[in-house]
């Protein structure tokens, strides 16, 4: 199964890249209070970055890990996401769009998790992140 969720975001792609990717560690708890991240590898963000994630949700939390398979700086950066028993495929990318703005498209992929669920949680994820980038001076 395979689900895309995109957004426009009146800000460079760069700017988009940096905050989403390359912090991706630091920011990802501002556009999802319910995860936390200690990246697990030293150094910047790349291929083979391992980062721990927990999920909380009411009392229950759930552990699992990221592993970085793709990194393409101010493009791309592609996971394999590891939480509990389930596993999924997560791709970011970011695209030109307008004259100063970029597509942010988040795509994941699964043979066993229920994407369909995932598809809210993920466009409010989506309209965070603008926010707070477009927030940025």
């Amino acid at each position: 199964m395979k689900l895309e969720v995109a957004e426009s975001i009146d800000r460079l792609p760069a700017d988009v890249f940096r905050f989403v990717a390359t912090d991706h560690v630091k920011n990802h708890p501002r556009w999802d209070p319910q995860m936390s991240l200690e990246q697990k590898t030293p150094g910047p963000i790349g291929v083979g970055t391992r980062i721990h994630r927990t999920r909380t949700r009411g009392d229950s939390q759930v552990e699992g890990e990221m592993e970085i398979f793709e990194y393409d700086p101010d493009r791309t950066m592609g996971a394999v996401i590891r939480d509990g028993r389930m596993e999924l495929r997560s791709r970011m990318t970011v695209a030109p769009e307008a004259e100063a703005g970029s597509r942010l498209t988040f795509t994941v992929e699964s043979d066993d998790a229920p994407l369909a669920m995932m598809e809210e949680p993920i466009k409010g994820s989506l309209r965070r992140i603008k926010e707070l980038v477009e927030g940025q001076a």
